[in-house]
Formats: C-alpha cells, sequence, structure tokens
C-alpha cells in the first residue's frame, strides 16, 4: 500500500491517497498509470506528484493512442531517474 500525495493546484492543497500497486493514479483517467508503475523501481511508501502533472498523463496519453512507457520519468535524480540532465 502506498500513501500518495497529491499537491491540487486547482485548490492550493495537497491530498493523501491510500493506494495499492494494482489500482490507478489519483486523477489518472482510464486506468493508464498505475500506482507500480508510477513508483518503478523506487522503494518509498511515499510517493508525490501534482494533479497538473496526472492531467499532462492523461493528455499527452490521449493523443499518443497507445501504452506509454514510463522508464524514469517519475524517479528522484539518485533513483537513476533523468538521465543525463542537469539537477541545478
Amino acid at each position: 500500500m502506498a500513501k500518495i500525495l497529491v499537491y491540487n493546484n486547482d485548490t492550493d492543497r495537497m491530498e493523501t491517497y491510500y493506494r495499492s500497486e494494482s489500482e490507478p493514479m489519483p486523477y489518472n483517467t482510464n486506468a493508464t498509470l498505475k500506482v507500480r508503475e508510477f513508483r518503478g523501481s523506487s522503494k518509498s511508501n511515499i510517493l508525490w506528484t501534482t494533479k497538473r502533472t496526472m492531467q499532462s498523463w492523461n493528455s499527452q496519453r490521449y493523443i499518443f493512442g497507445a501504452p506509454i512507457s514510463v522508464g524514469f520519468a517519475f524517479k528522484r535524480p539518485y533513483e537513476g531517474g533523468h538521465g543525463n540532465q542537469s539537477h541545478d
């Protein structure tokens, strides 16, 4: 069970959700992004995102029209995410 913190940009508040690995992320449309996919190989029990990020995922997934491999997109830099991008 993951604790998911979502910053809601519309209300300027943090929201807390508890979801199993097989459930969709909060604000995710048509269950196209499960908690386990968002988590990736992170070992953290606390995950965080923003409502706008989830809405962006929904729109990009709809435009692409097929499954999207999450890969390293949501990993913290020290977990190997974001490749060789600058972290400054």
